[in-house]
């Protein structure tokens, strides 16, 4: 990079909703700032940029990379060699390329469950020749392609090697804002980076440290869905039942849907030294539960257990609505491989 050469800035959407690239113009103000720090090579959402243009540049032409969504398919894992290739330094930017996120939840069931649902038995499809999508389909003017499905789910490191994580779904604004200044002051200034594999833009302990409700440890004997309960304005959502994640996940959001009487769902990934979210939250889970005592028989304790933890809605979804691609079951198993 030249003496008056901007810093280059690529960002690309795999498998996510697009809420990503909004969050990015969520920095309000400061976007024209970016937009007069760098230059934007490669952003499809936002201009008509071609994957030609972005194999036509040299290998690590580009400054930084905000890569976000996870990898669904073989587009999405060929899109993510190739940046990584362009790259200097690549960001898992967002919860679906850190973690997975909602589309990793389909790692619950298969490829072909999955086509099942969406496209022949669903209520609202009229598909009366059951088509489903094919990889190759030949028509007059030649063969028309789509890329190879997986069947499971990969978060972005799990197909290249990732500088830095930045969590959320999406990230939020003053921690995006955050992390670009750190990088413009390493590109421009010469500052310092944070060590490679750093997750940025995030605290390091749980989110319960932020929260400001107050904890009294209480035991509970039931959960409650958010329809059932007004929550007590100060109180800890879990105390009173519902199911809030915010032991099990990294700070750095300030504690936002807590704050409005909204469980935390878990999108900043676990916190510090937590190897699976899911497994963290159970445990808590199994520590604010009020099943009885000692004195119990074996059988009438298993027995309350269940009728406390059948009161939560989808345990697999809700304790790894995030982090199913990045946690130690990553997957169901169904005798199909892992491709």
């Amino acid at each position: 990079m030249g003496a008056k050469e901007k810093p280059k800035l690529a960002m690309y959407w795999a498998s996510s909703c697009g809420g990503c690239e909004i969050s990015v113009l969520n920095i309000h103000e400061h976007i024209l700032t970016v937009d007069e720090v760098f230059d934007i090579v490669f952003f499809p959402c936002i201009a008509d940029f071609k994957i030609k243009d972005l194999k036509s540049y040299p290998d690590g032409h580009i400054d930084v990379c905000l890569f976000n969504g996870a990898i669904r398919n073989s587009e999405n894992e060929e899109m993510a060699h190739l940046l990584r290739k362009k790259s200097k330094i690549l960001v898992a930017y967002g919860s679906c390329a850190y973690e997975g996120c909602i589309p990793a939840l389909s790692n619950l069931t298969t490829k072909d469950a999955t086509f099942d649902k969406v496209y022949l038995n669903n209520p609202s499809i009229d598909n009366p020749d059951n088509v489903i999508p094919q990889q190759v389909t030949k028509v007059a003017e030649g063969e028309l392609t789509l890329p190879l499905f997986y069947n499971t789910v990969k978060s972005l490191d799990q197909v290249v090697n990732v500088d830095y994580y930045l969590p959320g779904c999406p990230p939020e604004p003053p921690q995006i804002w955050a992390v670009l200044q750190v990088i413009v002051g390493a590109l421009l200034e010469g500052q310092p980076l944070p060590p490679a594999g750093a997750i940025v833009g995030a605290g390091t302990t749980a989110l319960c440290e932020e929260c400001e409700r107050e904890k009294q440890e209480k035991s509970i004997d039931r959960f409650y869905r958010p329809y059932e309960v007004v929550p007590d304005p100060d109180e800890c959502l879990l105390e009173q039942g519902l199911v809030c994640l915010g032991i099990a996940t990294r700070a750095g959001c300030g504690a936002l849907c807590p704050s409005v009487g909204i469980g935390c769902r878990g999108c900043y990934g676990p916190p510090e030294g937590v190897i699976d979210q899911g497994a963290k939250m159970l445990s808590a889970i199994a520590s604010v539960m009020n099943v009885g005592d000692e004195s119990m028989e074996e059988d009438e304790l298993v027995d309350k257990i269940q009728e406390v933890v059948d009161t939560i809605a989808d345990p697999a979804g809700t304790f790894y609505r995030f982090s199913m691609a990045h946690s130690i079951l990553r997957r169901v198993k169904n005798g199909k491989g892992d491709s």
